[in-house]
């Protein structure tokens, strides 16, 4: 089920704020940037990099999927079969922010290596 269009307006709030904090320089950002996609209940975090031959690649970093009967956001890693797998150390968070602050701190190397 998708986000309602309120939870919609929510989510890009938090996760424009959350984007312009952890974006790399402007001078670099051609060749390494970050961005974010919403897919029906999910939010997935990517690195945005351009290879050698001028072509993009998007890496999936993490991903959030909001489960609505229980109010709590489920977090993803993936990991090198490239299948999302539950993040282990922190399953749910109540807030999107709190994935993040999860994302940011990734005292286990899954999201940013």
């Amino acid at each position: 089920m998708a986000l309602s269009e309120l939870e919609l307006a929510r989510v890009h709030r938090t996760m424009d704020a959350y984007i312009a904090r952890r974006r790399p320089r402007p001078e670099i950002r051609d060749e390494l940037d970050i961005g974010y996609s919403v897919e029906s209940q999910s939010v997935i975090v990517h690195e945005d990099r351009r290879l050698y031959d001028g072509s993009r690649m998007i890496e999936p970093v993490a991903k959030a999927t909001w489960v609505k009967t229980q109010r709590i956001w489920k977090i993803f890693w993936m990991r090198a079969d490239l299948r999302w797998h539950g993040y282990e150390p922190l399953a749910a968070a109540r807030t999107l922010d709190k994935v993040l602050e999860e994302i940011d701190a990734d005292p286990y190397g899954c999201f940013w290596g």
